[in-house]
């Protein structure tokens, strides 16, 4: 999960729609509690809200106009839509079920059952390899729209495609880092990979390897202090990860390489 997170990320940010990865996680959290609440499984409700709301922003695309007010009423709608669903499901079944909208919002990696650990690892292996084969056309997509779709390239539906994939991402990585938390693991790995390297398919392998390496050193903390959750410590590394590339000194103008559209995209 941690490396498909890694992938979709750093296109998100690349493409500038790292917005796009705060409104899936205010999304995933209404979608898993009216899930519970109709009695239907957890997973459906993150997947069907997420994907859809992924559509609906590449719908609305650049035609959409960021008003803070528009923005703030949504998302508080959305979440107060979840808070509704949340007591319809613990007042209609049973209150001890409360406990579902809680490992919604801040994640229950190590309460995962066996099989659903199994489903999320197939899913983020199909995600990740997805994300590889359209990776060439999608950055040239990004880079320059306009020549890309002049060239034959599918923009738009390579663009529902790849936000399709978003949302399916943050379905699954909710369930591990809880949908409150879920931007960090979208975010900082891509913002380490971009901080330190400007080759954009080196960025793609190391935006991957940050999130798993961030995701095992967040796992390893909390195992050795017991009080620390889970889902906190991953997203510190995370953040102090993204933190420490201030620290490097990135090579002159002179000696970077440029970002390039590679020949025959």
């Amino acid at each position: 999960m941690a490396a498909a997170c890694g992938l979709v990320g750093y296109f998100l940010v690349l493409r500038a729609q790292v917005f796009t990865g705060d409104a899936l996680s205010h999304v995933a959290f209404t979608g898993a509690m009216a899930a519970l609440a109709l009695g239907a499984d957890l997973r459906l409700g993150l997947l069907a809200a997420t994907a859809a709301m992924a559509l609906l922003i590449g719908t609305l695309g650049r035609r959409a106009r960021p008003d803070d007010v528009v923005i703030g009423s949504v998302f508080s709608w959305i979440l107060g839509l979840g808070a509704f669903f949340t007591t319809v499901y613990t007042t209609s079944r049973s209150t001890t079920n409360g406990t579902g909208g809680v490992s919604v919002l801040f994640g229950s990696i190590f309460g995962i059952p066996a099989g659903s650990a199994i489903v999320a690892a197939l899913v983020a292996v199909g995600v990740a390899l997805l994300v590889v084969l359209i990776a060439r056309p999608l950055l040239f997509a990004t880079l320059d729209e306009a020549v890309a779709a002049a060239r034959g390239v599918p923009v738009r539906p390579l663009g529902y495609g790849f936000l399709v994939l978003a949302g399916i991402s943050a379905a699954e990585a909710t369930q591990a880092v809880g949908s409150l938390l879920l931007l960090g693991l979208l975010a900082a790995p891509a913002g380490v990979a971009i901080r330190l390297t400007d080759r954009p398919f080196r960025a793609l392998a190391l935006s991957a390897g940050s999130g798993v390496l961030e995701m095992w050193a967040g796992l390893f903390a909390s195992y050795a202090v017991p009080r620390m959750p889970p889902s906190f410590a991953i997203t510190a590394v995370a953040t102090a990860g993204y933190a420490a590339t201030f620290l490097i000194r990135r090579p002159g103008p002179g000696r970077r390489t440029q970002t390039a559209i590679p020949t025959g995209a």
